[in-house]
């Protein structure tokens, strides 16, 4: 309770620091600079205090809708053929994205191009046109992405948008940033233009600079957004879920060739504090994203050829199938600890299942070891490095810092508290933070009814192999072929693929 009143404290702060700028007082908080005198391009990020948890009831899809009208939209001077024509020969481009509480504006340029680039990024966020032809396109886009591209090219995707939806089902979280499908048909292009009006004006946004850029160019960017219409600061509603009681199951039906799985639980933490720099570490040993490394992968993929990728998050991590590091802004107030098990083949869903919550059960009950810490910081110590390799990922990373109210920056927090944890600070925070009893799963799958059976009664699930594998293997494969799951009664439910989004 105490850490979340200073973080409304610090919200408070920066909305009041905001107010100023409204008063003509210096703009010093809502201005993230990160000068490189060396880089030759610059980097412009724009933070709007919106994201999908400002939309409207009835209208889920309206930030995403409204940010990438801004970006892939026309101004009032330019069509958005022309924009594309005249951005091309600078080799630069403008996007936004929205998630579910920032919305952020974003350019990146040559420095010896930025006079001819700014005006087109500047006509963008200041003058967007809202045509009924660039509105229906996405709007058009967004149906499609939600009633087949979700459903259709991406299990994993799939499977973290409905177990996100299940965890925070009646919340402003309770739906994906793309919207539902009733939502976004309803969405009209005035709801756009109040949406704009709302939450794109001049007391609600912080500014990104990074790069070779002057200071001249600083002030003119300041100055240029005060012509932003006149607004309040956004608002960040509740985000009051029900505690998860219990193991409970939704399983989506479709005709696939393979399994995807996901479950987690709510977090209460956020980055900047202490432990959660111990439970990163903690969840770096468990599954790493994209790393062999990683005990799930070594248990799961490495020593019995299982699936693909099984790996665990503290913090939410969209597109992981396209990225190698964490993103930026996607900054929350809310996280969960979530596991990622995919693809795996229906005949063996079961047997992984069981395998990946007995791991999760096995590290929780016995944390790490001082040596498995030690490997694990070390590695964690230098694997940071990578997160923000370019200027424009350092921006990012600075916004989110903004966000969590970090003094100073994540990163450089990161690595020194690697030198100052150690196993016991990991080990209670594994055991303060992380649980087997009480979480949500979603599973994609085929003959989810057959599945539930096997569930429900704690069917045992014994595995063959095409392949040797080590004696080790088949003698725990005996204790994980009948490890109980703990479902109880009433707790799985089936949905079909169709019902999804609406």
């Amino acid at each position: 309770m105490t850490r979340y009143f200073l973080f409304y404290i610090l919200i408070l702060f920066s909305v009041t620091s905001m107010a100023k700028t409204k008063n003509g007082n210096p703009m010093k908080e809502s201005l993230v600079l990160l000068p490189v005198k060396n880089d030759p391009t610059v980097s412009l990020k724009i933070w709007f205090k919106a994201g999908s948890q400002n939309d409207p009831r009835g209208k889920e899809g309206l930030a995403y809708i409204t940010a990438r009208l801004i970006s892939e939209g026309a101004t009032k001077k330019n069509s958005y053929e022309q924009i594309l024509e005249k951005l091309f020969p600078l080799a630069a481009g403008y996007s936004a994205s929205a998630s579910a509480e920032m919305t952020v504006y974003s350019g990146r340029v040559h420095k010896d191009n930025l006079e001819v680039y700014y005006p087109l990024f500047l006509d963008g966020i200041l003058h967007p046109s809202f045509s009924q032809e660039d509105f229906s396109r996405i709007k058009d886009e967004t149906i499609n992405y939600l009633t087949t591209t979700l459903k259709y090219s991406s299990d994993e995707e799939l499977g973290k948008a409905v177990l996100y939806q299940y965890i925070f089902q009646d919340t402003p979280y309770g739906h994906i940033e793309q919207g539902t499908i009733s939502g976004v048909k309803s969405i009209t292009l005035e709801d756009v233009r109040n949406f704009y009006n709302q939450y794109y004006n001049r007391n609600n946004f912080v500014i990104g600079l990074a790069g070779g850029y002057s200071k001249k160019f600083a002030d003119r960017l300041q100055k240029d957004l005060l012509r932003l219409p006149e607004g309040t600061p956004g608002t960040a509603p509740a985000i009051n879920y029900e505690p998860i009681k219990g193991v409970n199951v939704t399983m989506v039906n479709k005709d696939a060739p393979a399994t995807a799985i996901s479950f987690g639980f709510p977090i209460d933490l956020i980055r900047g504090e202490k432990d959660w720099y111990a439970l990163a570490i903690a969840n770096s040993w468990l599954g790493e994203h994209r790393n062999s490394s990683s005990h799930l992968y070594q248990v799961i993929r490495e020593a019995r050829g299982l699936n693909y990728g099984d790996y665990s998050y503290i913090e939410n991590f969209p597109n992981g199938g396209q990225r190698q590091m964490p993103p930026v802004n996607e900054a929350r107030r809310r996280q969960i600890f979530e596991v990622w098990i995919r693809p795996v083949p229906n005949e063996t869903r079961h047997f992984v299942l069981r395998a990946a919550m007995r791991e999760l059960k096995n590290f929780i009950d016995k944390g790490l070891t001082p040596e498995e810490f030690e490997l694990t910081r070390k590695f964690l110590r230098n694997y940071v490095l990578h997160y923000a390799p370019e200027t424009e990922m350092r921006l990012g990373y600075a916004l989110d810092d903004r966000f969590y109210g970090i003094q100073g920056s994540h990163l450089e927090t990161f690595r020194k508290m690697m030198d100052q944890l150690t196993v016991e600070d990991v080990n209670q925070a594994i055991r303060k933070y992380l649980n087997y009893d009480n979480m949500k799963v979603a599973i994609i799958t085929k003959d989810a009814e057959g599945f539930k059976e096997a569930l429900e009664n704690n069917t045992t699930s014994p595995i063959t192999y095409s392949t040797p594998k080590a004696d080790k293997v088949y003698e725990e494969d005996k204790e994980i072929q009948d490890y109980k799951l703990n479902i109880p009664n009433g707790n799985i439910k089936i949905t079909n693929l169709e019902e999804l989004f609406r």
